[in-house]
């Protein structure tokens, strides 16, 4: 029995001896920036000793940078490689205003600036960023808030508009973190690879994140709250100097909304006073898109009170092999699914025309909507082989005849909206350029009387249209079609099963 006690004894001993081994090994990779000159009172900068805490644990081959508790008022933030940012509850980084004095990093030259925009071609212009890095993590359940950012271009040396950039990097995660007020973009990855963000909530003045030719992406559990610019948007522009896909990307578990800045996150859900404002929010691929986009799936996700989904390809890339399932959609103030093949073309000037092709788009329910789903390609490059099934849609409606009549610009070479396109001569689904396209279990509606056709046809080949009910009123027939061949009804519309005569 003696013996039993001392070798329990012993046990305890050597494991309290690995355990506070482990403890003291644990600590050293821990980099407390208060124990480098942080303050956190939110007057003094602290930025410079966030720094010195990143450069300790890079010189130490990587560990945690642990922010705890308090207001930081911070310039740019120099990320690393095999380092994590730990901003801890209750901890806020603030970005303070512009100024060389508050030690934010000047634009850089980079490789190309002539076919994307400011935002999209400089990095090191940001409240926090990294550039060629491996290995690199945001976490935390603390808040970074963009408040001294600016959301546009502004000429001059100092220039912050972002409040994350990274730039060629690969293997990072951005986890549990908040951004309010974000500026230009909430989240900028530009060139990163095995790229996670998850269980993040944004609540900003303009994008919230956009993932520029990136590979290996998920995106999961996100809140992005953006009244004036795109929720999620994917894009593949030049500023890597060549045309990089977008690729492998997997968007789940994810909400999208347009309330006023600032309501998310303190939980009021304001809206607009201005009847016709148009919240953005939504989920988007484009516009930038040189290098395409291909093999993406986005799931289980809800947009409310911001516009619908968007798929746009107008600068020569390949938008395909795209799977969309289980979305709900409330009060959408534009189309609720916008498909274009477009032909802007800002890129160099060798580039082809792109192809918009094989996208399935199913298990959607979308409740006052306002503007028609709108399919177009262009002449001579058309949008093919799409799918929409079971799909449930209900219209705000108050169409005209008049409208119903219109003619629809084709805008090949403008930027891809579609409001651009103005009121459209259907109020239901709108398909123009299309080779390809079935309808499958489809129920569309209008909650206010609406006199033009369900779905409109235009130029479009081989259509599939089966369980398709669409209310119509007046002398307005359920489908138009002009210009168009091999339409085949089947038990759809109050028709006779076949085809339908042009």
């Amino acid at each position: 029995m003696k013996t039993k006690i001392q070798i329990c004894i012993v046990t305890l001993i050597l494991t309290s001896l690995q355990f506070a081994g482990a403890q003291s090994n644990f600590s050293s990779n821990i980099f407390n920036v208060k124990q480098y000159g942080a303050i956190g009172d939110g007057k003094h900068l602290d930025s410079k000793a966030i720094n010195k805490a990143i450069d300790a644990a890079a010189n130490k081959g990587g560990g945690t940078v642990f922010i705890p508790a308090g207001n930081y008022l911070s310039g740019s933030i120099r990320l690393k490689s095999n380092i994590s940012l730990f901003i801890d509850q209750g901890a806020i980084i603030i970005a303070a205003e512009v100024n060389a004095q508050n030690d934010y990093d000047e634009e850089e030259n980079t490789v190309n600036t002539t076919y994307q925009d400011s935002g999209h071609s400089h990095f090191h212009n940001s409240l926090i960023w990294g550039e060629d890095l491996h290995d690199v993590s945001i976490l935390g359940q603390g808040l970074i808030w963009g408040k001294g950012l600016y959301h546009d271009y502004v000429k001059g040396k100092q220039t912050a508009n972002k409040a994350i950039a990274l730039y060629r990097c690969h293997n990072v995660n951005i986890a549990d973190i908040s951004i309010l007020h974000g500026g230009w973009f909430g989240i900028l990855a530009t060139g990163v690879d095995n790229l996670t963000i998850h269980n993040i909530k944004e609540d900003t003045n303009r994008d919230g994140m956009d993932i520029d030719c990136c590979r290996d992406v998920h995106v999961s559990d996100c809140s992005v709250n953006s009244p004036n610019d795109d929720g999620i948007c994917l894009k593949s522009s030049f500023a890597l100097g060549f045309a990089r896909a977008t690729e492998n990307v997997t968007i789940t578990n994810c909400n999208v909304s347009g309330f006023n800045e600032g309501s998310f996150l303190n939980g009021t859900y304001k809206r607009s006073d201005d009847p016709k404002h148009s919240p953005t929010g939504r989920i988007k691929l484009g516009t930038e898109s040189n290098g395409g986009f291909k093999n993406i799936v986005i799931s289980n996700c809800t947009f409310n009170y911001c516009r619908g989904l968007a798929l746009e390809t107008v600068d020569g890339g390949l938008l395909e092999d795209v799977t969309i399932t289980n979305i709900t959609m409330r009060d959408i103030t534009n189309a609720a699914i916008f498909l274009r093949l477009g032909s802007r073309m800002r890129g160099p000037a060798d580039a082809a025309i792109g192809e918009l092709r094989r996208v399935i788009i199913s298990n959607i329910v979308a409740y006052n909507v306002r503007d028609a789903i709108l399919i177009s390609g262009i002449k001579d490059h058309l949008v093919k082989d799409i799918e929409l099934k079971n799909i449930k849609l209900y219209f705000k409606g108050d169409g005209t005849a008049a409208q119903a009549k219109r003619e629809v610009p084709e805008l090949e070479k403008g930027y891809p909206e579609p409001d651009t396109f103005g009121t459209l001569p259907a109020y239901g689904i709108y398909a123009r350029h299309v080779d390809g396209l079935k309808l499958d279990d489809i129920d569309i509606n209008f909650m206010s009387t609406d006199l033009r056709p369900a779905i409109t046809m235009d130029d479009v080949n081989m259509a599939d249209v089966q369980f398709v009910v669409a209310k119509h009123a007046g002398e307005a027939s359920a489908i138009k079609t002009q210009n168009s061949t091999a339409i085949k009804l089947f038990r759809s519309l109050d028709m006779p099963d076949g085809i339908l005569k042009p």
